[in-house]
């Protein structure tokens, strides 16, 4: 299983972190000992000072494919659920300041919170799904899929031209704004068109 997810796929998180908003994906991979599954704790790790959530859809792919065309890219779509791209942050400065590859700051172990995972056929319109993040009862982020810079189709598209996908790969389609960090004690919670799906607490 692999562990697919898009950088700067909204253009108002790009703005924040003070990046170009692309042109195309930004395609990086985490490992399936990244994955921190529905109802476990997140640890903060003791490489870090500095981590933060990132709330992002997830898509999981129900079918193989390679070179997927656009009118079959939803087929291989089985599930939607909610998820939570964890970042050292401190760590990632570091290695972009000295042009190095970042993986160790976003693909640490249970780095990749996961919701349950719906059936697709609970979200007919894939353009129009809302989400929202909350740190200790407090919206920290707000999102809609209209807004992502490339949409599930594209990056369907985009990633299998690359990587065969194998099913129960998953897809974390990128932030909105209003990332930020969290310290132990917290407790983050998140929705998916208004149901709660997400429950991760900070030890």
């Amino acid at each position: 299983m692999k562990i697919f997810c898009v950088g700067r796929n909204y253009a108002d998180h790009a703005g924040e972190m003070k990046a170009d908003v692309p042109t195309e994906p930004v395609i990086f991979l985490k490992p399936d000992t990244a994955l921190l599954r529905r109802g476990d704790d997140f640890y903060y790790p003791d490489f870090s000072t500095d981590i933060h959530y990132e709330a992002e859809i997830v898509y999981r792919i129900g079918k193989e494919g390679k070179y997927i065309k656009p009118s079959f890219a939803l087929q291989h779509i089985d599930a939607i659920g909610l998820g939570i791209d964890f970042t050292a942050r401190d760590l990632q400065q570091q290695f972009k300041a000295k042009s190095l590859p970042w993986e160790l700051s976003k693909a640490f172990d249970r780095s990749a919170g996961i919701s349950e995972m719906l059936p697709v056929s609970q979200y007919p319109n894939l353009k129009d799904i809302h989400f929202e993040l909350f740190k200790n009862g407090q919206k920290a982020q707000a999102g809609w899929s209209g807004n992502m810079i490339f949409d599930i189709e594209t990056l369907i598209v985009f990633i299998s031209r690359y990587i065969t996908f194998k099913t129960g790969d998953l897809i974390y389609t990128g932030t909105p704004a209003g990332v930020g960090p969290v310290k132990v004690g917290d407790h983050l919670t998140g929705t998916l068109n208004g149901r709660s799906i997400l429950d991760v607490k900070i030890k």
